[in-house]
């Protein structure tokens, strides 16, 4: 708790009005990638997966101007001004059912994942639900992903975790790992951003 208090990124992300200090992961991430095309744009359709408490919605919502973000987490998130919530776990079929409903056919240019199973303090258990998470997330991207779109995935370095980004690499152009500063450094979560979504690339 005393780190949680006293961390930089936590302080500022109350001072500037962010919901967590996740907003900076997702902003160095943008950044790093921005010597071409930014990773987000005005006009885009962004699907934020397991989203509250809203950090990165509100990153989002900010950067693509007139386009849409959608939101998705099985906890309550606090209303964020442009983007459109939808309570529920994106496990469950229903839900992402009616995910793609609101999506109404329209290709998706960005898929969000920061997603993390609750901690049960068993390494093994934990890095499997994460895996099955992330292959989730994954498999959502590949199926509403617009060719040449992207997918950010937080992943945690363990067991299964090259496996996952060899699948990745199968579906996207380009496969990177990111470690933004804004990460704990002690934490050994790692994201993957895939570029250059293939056409009728393989799921899962």
């Amino acid at each position: 708790m005393h780190e949680h208090v006293t961390d930089s990124y936590v302080q500022r992300a109350k001072a500037e009005g962010w919901r967590s200090r996740a907003a900076f992961k997702l902003m160095e991430i943008d950044a790093w990638d921005n010597s071409g095309a930014r990773l987000l744009r005005p006009g885009m359709v962004v699907v934020d997966l397991g989203a509250a408490p809203g950090g990165w919605s509100q990153v989002a919502v900010k950067r693509i101007g007139d386009g849409r973000v959608l939101a998705v987490d099985l906890l309550d998130m606090a209303p964020v001004a442009g983007v459109e919530f939808l309570k529920g776990d994106f496990r469950d079929d229903a839900v992402l059912a009616e995910l793609t409903r609101r999506l109404d056919g329209r290709p998706v240019d960005l898929v969000l994942s920061d997603m993390a199973p609750n901690i049960s303090g068993i390494a093994v258990t934990d890095q499997a639900r994460s895996a099955h998470l992330a292959e989730l997330a994954l498999e959502f991207a590949v199926g509403h992903l617009k060719p040449g779109g992207a997918f950010l995935v937080k992943g945690f370095q363990g067991q299964g975790f090259d496996a996952f980004r060899k699948t990745m690499a199968a579906a996207f152009d380009k496969v990177a790992a990111r470690k933004p500063q804004a990460s704990r450094g002690r934490s050994s979560e790692v994201y993957l951003l895939g570029l250059g979504c293939r056409p009728h690339a393989p799921e899962g």
